[in-house]
């Protein structure tokens, strides 16, 4: 997917998905915000997948007319829910140089993404996260989600030994040569999806870039907070079993390689 440039010079790209489930009443709208801004204020070649994970109502119909209507816009139906599933075969695809997701509901200001990308652009960094708890981010939202954020968040580090500061952020990127590497080893199909994807690559010694955030809770957000908490920590005791019986370091030639470089580059 990347292009040339004028003078021949080839583009670096970045593919964004939108990981969607019942979301028909709210897709036009935030797509074709996401579209207009990436075309106006976006220097890369870009493209926009919608990954429709299983929906009941009409969300593929409303992705399909997006395809229609919009030239940067495609988009993939999964037959099953998940949205770690949805990003890990749409990533495990892509052309593009970079791979990013952000929620549809776009509650991350969108003038934070090319600071997000533009790391692994350049080859400085391998993932890149928003990240809410940073001392420069602008955060709206309820005491109650903010509590269990930063509750889960001091959990991977004591658990896990974390030192990224916001795993659940919906608005992350990644090398897309880095993702295939790791993608085997993720086995999360759903919300801990993040988590495992950004402690494998702590684990690998990859470089972890992080942006503050300007974010505005959903009120429309039908997240089960409770099922979802659950869950991130049946995924954290799996995690961290893998580490106690050695399973934690992945022997990929290509990430130990980068991960070599990476160690001398700071």
């Amino acid at each position: 997917m990347s292009e040339q440039n004028a003078g021949g010079v080839r583009q670096r790209s970045v593919e964004v998905v939108v990981p969607v489930y019942n979301e028909a009443h709210v897709l036009s709208d935030s797509v074709g915000r996401l579209h207009a801004y990436l075309e106006t204020s976006f220097p890369f070649p870009f493209t926009i997948t919608v990954a429709d994970n299983a929906s009941t109502d009409g969300t593929w119909q409303e992705a399909l007319d997006l395809t229609g209507r919009l030239p940067h816009v495609h988009a993939v139906h999964l037959d099953a829910k998940g949205r770690g599933r949805a990003l890990k075969q749409v990533w495990s695809q892509s052309e593009a140089d970079v791979v990013a997701y952000m929620d549809v509901d776009l509650s991350t200001g969108l003038q934070g993404f090319l600071p997000l990308v533009a790391p692994l652009l350049s080859g400085h960094s391998d993932v890149a996260i928003g990240s809410r708890l940073h001392r420069q981010s602008a955060v709206e939202r309820g005491p109650k989600r903010e509590f269990i954020s930063r509750s889960y968040n001091l959990l991977l580090k004591a658990g896990l030994g974390a030192r990224f500061s916001d795993a659940q952020c919906g608005f992350k990127a990644v090398r897309t040569e880095v993702f295939r590497a790791l993608a085997p080893h993720i086995e999360d199909t759903a919300w801990f999806f993040d988590t495992e994807l950004l402690v494998l690559a702590q684990r690998n010694r990859l470089r972890i870039h992080e942006v503050p955030v300007d974010w505005i809770d959903d009120p429309d957000s039908r997240v089960d907070i409770v099922r979802t908490a659950l869950d991130d920590l049946k995924g954290m005791r799996r995690m961290l079993k893998q580490t106690v019986t050695g399973r934690a370091r992945i022997a990929d030639a290509r990430i130990a390689s980068r991960s070599e470089n990476l160690e001398y580059a700071s």
